[in-house]
Order: C-alpha cells, then structure tokens, then sequence
C-alpha cells in the first residue's frame, strides 16, 4: 500500500521550501520517467519536490538523490521535482486507484510541435509549468501493464488540458509515477478501458481538471485579452 504523503520542507536559500513524501509500507513494484528512480523495478518511497522556477541544476538525479538522504529515505524510490508548491497537491480516487497530482499548466505544448520556438519569456518570470501525477493501483501490474498505465495516465491528462481549452497536450517537464503492489495475480493489461487503467484515467483526468478549472484562464479569453 503506498500511505497518504507527508508535507513537510527543507531549508534552502534561507526559506522552508516544501517537499511530498510518501512511504510505501513494503516494496512496491514501480514505473516512473521521474528524474530519480525512473524506469521499472521496485521503489520503496515517492519524493516530489519544489524548487524555484529559476532552477538551473544540470543533476537534478544527484539534487534528489541529496534530499532523500536528508529526509532518511532507505533503498529505491521516486524523484519528482516541481515549480509548483507541493502543499497544493490534489487527490482524486476512483475504485480502489489513488492519484495525487501537483499540477502546474502555465507552459503548455503540443507534444508534436513541428520546431522549438524560441522562447520570449525569461525562464525565471514564466508561469509555472509542471504535472507530477503519482498513482497507486491496488492490484499488481505486469511490466506492459505498467508501460501502458504511464500512457493512459498521460492521455488523461492531455484530455483535461483539451477541456480546458489549453493549446497543448502537456509541459515540457511532466512526470508520472505509477506504483503497484509486487504480489498478487499479474493484471496483463493497464490501457483506458482495462479493469484497473480505467479507474486510473478517471481519477487523473478529475485531477488535473479540477486544478485547471480555479487557476487557468481559457485560451480564447487570453487572444481576447
């Protein structure tokens, strides 16, 4: 089972800065694309992070790695980081699957922009922009299973942004944890219509939507501003 997270913060540049931390209470089986901890195997903890927008470390891997050890996180585990304040973290449930997203939709991008434009914004003044979603689904999963979990979660996720009128599928800086008991009866199957990726979609959609809708301005408002 992976426990409800912790809030706490750590002391950097003089300021309490917040951090999410989840236990799991045994070895959970894991597939990320986090910084730390990424691809499968099994993960014993989930650390998600807040770091100033104008963060410019090139080891974000080391960086989390560092805060693991300040925190007394033993074995694997997940890094996340994010420019979005973790204490605002949202979560949704949907028959047995729990997610907890920190959402963030200042920078969003077409996943399958034809070039790279130029940016206009200094990256210190531009709006937040990260999704971390971290997912527990109580059931195990098989390797595919877990691959194509990280896929329906990221294709509800670009639902909601589609919903709220976003010109983009994502930030350029999105994560996804998703996490599973390492026992049990291996569920083969982790897409939209699956028995447990279904579920998993629901409550990640519902996350992300929930946040968009109090904090973004639709984009035909923002061309009409």
């Amino acid at each position: 089972m992976l426990p409800e997270p912790l809030l706490t913060t750590r002391r950097e540049d003089e300021r309490d800065i917040p951090v999410l931390i989840w236990r799991a209470e045994g070895a959970l089986r894991a597939v990320s694309s986090a910084p730390l901890g990424g691809g499968i195997g099994v993960r014993r903890w989930v650390l998600n992070a807040t770091v100033p927008m104008s963060y410019d470390r090139n080891d974000p891997a080391d960086h989390l790695a560092g805060l693991a050890r300040e925190f007394d996180l033993d074995g694997p585990g997940v890094g996340l980081m994010t420019g979005v304040d973790v204490a605002e973290v949202v979560r949704r449930t949907d028959t047995g699957v729990l997610v907890w997203a920190t959402v963030g939709l200042g920078t969003p991008v077409p996943a399958a922009a034809p070039t790279a434009a130029a940016p206009t914004v200094a990256a210190s003044a531009q709006p937040v922009g990260t999704v971390n979603i971290v997912a527990y689904v109580p059931a195990r999963l098989g390797d595919a299973a877990l691959v194509n979990a990280v896929a329906t979660a990221t294709e509800a996720k670009a639902q909601a942004i589609a919903e709220l009128g976003l010109p983009g599928t994502g930030t350029p800086t999105d994560a996804v944890a998703v996490l599973c008991p390492s026992d049990g009866p291996i569920n083969a199957y982790g897409g939209p219509r699956s028995t447990w990726g279904a579920p998993l979609a629901r409550a990640v959609h519902a996350a992300v939507l929930s946040v968009g809708r109090d904090t973004v301005v639709p984009w035909s408002d923002r061309l009409q501003g």
